[in-house]
């Protein structure tokens, strides 16, 4: 299991969250078969989206971090509840690519600079929260805190990291996410860039035994931060076959009809790659719903 924990200044000025989402990014590997650049982008987002999610204040609140820059993985996709769980999809999930120019996996030249990331607040409320902005960067965690800057005028720092090993399995995967509220004063903001400064990257921390409160601590050393929360959260897709059963009813009576010429329709989640099956009765009953 992951693990997210956020702490917050000793004057409440400045919140903090972390995660060891190893596990999350390792569930993605396996269940998408992603060449490397692709488990280190879509891991990114997938973390990335746990750590906005972790942050809505329902228990049935979610969030869609939807992130398309015309590169060759395609569009990604992930969608986190209010307790940081975490599911994703990529478009095409192998990708080969060279390095890039600092002998690292270009996600970058996989996503894409040329398009949009867009967030999907469903907050219980009838029409969802929407904002969209330009890909700034294509490196995930930049795009995220221009996005929160830009759409919630929240000033924020974002840092996600995925480490992948030679066999194509997850060495680490962590990132956190810093927020500032508006009173925070200008020797607060000092001392965060300061912390930004000397910290390693979040990989290398894990790497070297250093868990999500440490990471979490660090970044807000100097403002006597305490813990706030501290939960597991993990790679969960949430599908039924009642909510595949719904998805289909959406097709309508033509569409329905049609996939009923076959003996047995297949509907596989993209999120899990779980399989449901359907036989032409229960298609063509489904029109009586």
């Amino acid at each position: 299991m992951g693990r997210i924990v956020r702490t917050i200044s000793e004057d409440a000025s400045v919140v903090c969250s972390a995660i060891d989402g190893r596990d999350i990014a390792a569930r993605i590997e396996q269940i998408h078969e992603t060449s490397a650049v692709c488990t280190a982008a879509l891991g990114r987002l997938a973390l990335g989206a746990s750590l906005l999610g972790f942050g809505l204040k329902g228990k049935d609140d979610s969030l869609t971090i939807r992130l398309s820059g015309g590169g060759p993985a395609g569009a990604l996709i992930a969608v986190a509840d209010s307790y940081g769980n975490v599911k994703a999809y990529i478009q095409n999930p192998v990708v080969e690519i060279p390095l890039n120019s600092v002998g690292k996996l270009d996600v970058r030249g996989a996503v894409g600079t040329d398009g949009t990331l867009s967030v999907i607040k469903d907050l219980g409320m009838g029409e969802p929260y929407s904002g969209q902005i330009p890909i700034v960067s294509g490196e995930i965690a930049e795009d995220i805190t221009s996005y929160l800057a830009t759409s919630e005028q929240v000033p924020s720092v974002c840092a996600l990291g995925v480490l992948v090993n030679p066999d194509l399995t997850v060495a680490q995967a962590g990132g956190f996410l810093i927020q500032l509220l508006p009173f925070a004063s200008d020797e607060t903001v000092t001392k965060i860039e300061n912390n930004i400064k000397s910290m390693q990257s979040v990989t290398t921390l894990l790497s070297q035994g250093k868990s999500a409160e440490d990471i979490a601590m660090m970044a807000l050393e100097g403002l006597n931060p305490n813990v706030l929360d501290d939960f597991e959260v993990a790679y969960r897709c949430d599908c039924t076959r009642e909510r595949v059963e719904r998805a289909l009813l959406s097709l309508g009576a033509d569409q329905l009809d049609e996939l009923a010429q076959d003996e047995v329709t297949e509907v596989k989640c993209h999120f899990c790659d779980k399989v449901y099956h359907f036989t032409r009765e229960e298609v063509l009953g489904l029109k009586n719903k």
